[in-house]
């Protein structure tokens, strides 16, 4: 319990089991981009004192971390200078009782892109994470019969619909690997193969559908949401898409990775051309305030936006600064 453990897989079913094992052991998640350069990687290990890591055999990026100090978990193969533990070895060990953790204590850190500075460690508990999967089940309705397809990278906030909503609803998660992502076409043709019910992206990858996935040859009835967030959707593309699926809802998902999520935008008719989208209206047990530059609260004029909800973060890893400000 309170181990970092470092997640450093494309997004598989490989990589869904390490997340869930790292939870079950009381320890802490840290999903790290596998395609990032090794330093950066290095790094985010250093920051957050990671011992062990669970990676995939033969990543070439793998030599540089040997000089963190971790203990690799991989599929096979060894790797000069890092002590590493086969699948078939962690086959042979009897799982161990849920280690004891408490719903404030850590449960996994989200790393930002660093675009604004040093990338910063977002930490959920298991309370906040668990109140987001719970608020997406209900807001979204989703339950045993939805299969979920699974698009976003771990390392990335979006994943967390697929990895804890997924499975909160008793729902199937359907991979769709990096491969298949290059290509539209296969990415519509995954969605209707596997019946999809929900999808969860950044808008620019649906435009990517849109533009060059044959949405107008794909069997998608079985699509109930197409949920985007993180960007903006411009109207004209996604009314556009709304009218080549005709049976799905869409949804504007708004929320920093520091609150998980806080709003949603139902849309019952597609957008005009120039109709900006609303970021919506504050799910369950979250408070939204806006208010000028002296902190005061102010209504129908721009302003700074406050959240206050059970699926905040507790803090900024190792910065307690940061976190105060």
């Amino acid at each position: 319990p309170g181990d970092r453990v470092g997640v450093h897989l494309h997004s598989s079913t490989a990589a869904m089991v390490a997340v869930h094992g790292v939870l079950r052991a009381g320890a802490i998640v840290v999903p790290l981009d596998p395609d990032a350069p090794a330093a950066h990687s290095t790094d985010l290990i250093r920051r957050c004192d990671i011992t062990t890591l669970v990676t995939e055999a033969g990543s070439a990026r793998l030599g540089p971390l040997a000089a963190a100090g971790v203990t690799v978990a991989v599929g096979g193969g060894i790797v000069d200078g890092i002590r590493t533990i086969a699948w078939d070895e962690l086959d042979a060990v009897e799982p161990g009782p849920p280690g004891p953790v408490t719903e404030d204590d850590p449960a996994y850190i989200m790393w930002t892109s660093g675009s604004t500075g040093r990338p910063k460690g977002i930490v959920h508990t298991h309370r906040s994470g668990r109140r987001y999967a719970e608020l997406t089940v209900e807001t979204y309705g989703l339950g045993p019969d939805d299969r979920i397809a699974s698009s976003a990278p771990l390392h990335f906030d979006q994943s967390t619909f697929d990895l804890y909503a997924g499975p909160a609803a008793g729902a199937t998660t359907v991979m769709v690997p990096a491969p298949v992502l290059r290509f539209p076409a296969s990415v519509t043709e995954r969605l209707a193969d596997e019946r999809i019910t929900a999808w969860y992206s950044v808008p620019s990858l649906l435009i990517q559908l849109l533009r060059r996935g044959a949405l107008d040859q794909r069997d998608l009835g079985a699509l109930r949401w197409v949920l985007f967030g993180g960007e903006v959707f411009p109207a004209g593309q996604l009314a556009e898409m709304m009218r080549l699926l005709p049976g799905t809802r869409f949804s504007n998902v708004y929320g920093p990775a520091e609150v998980n999520q806080c709003t949603y935008h139902h849309l019952d008719t597609a957008p005009a051309p120039d109709e900006a989208v609303p970021i919506g209206t504050p799910w369950a047990d979250t408070e939204l305030l806006v208010v000028d530059d002296e902190a005061q609260p102010i209504h129908g004029a721009p302003g700074e936006l406050l959240v206050r909800t059970a699926t905040a973060m507790r803090g900024y890893w190792d910065d307690p600064s940061t976190t105060a400000a």
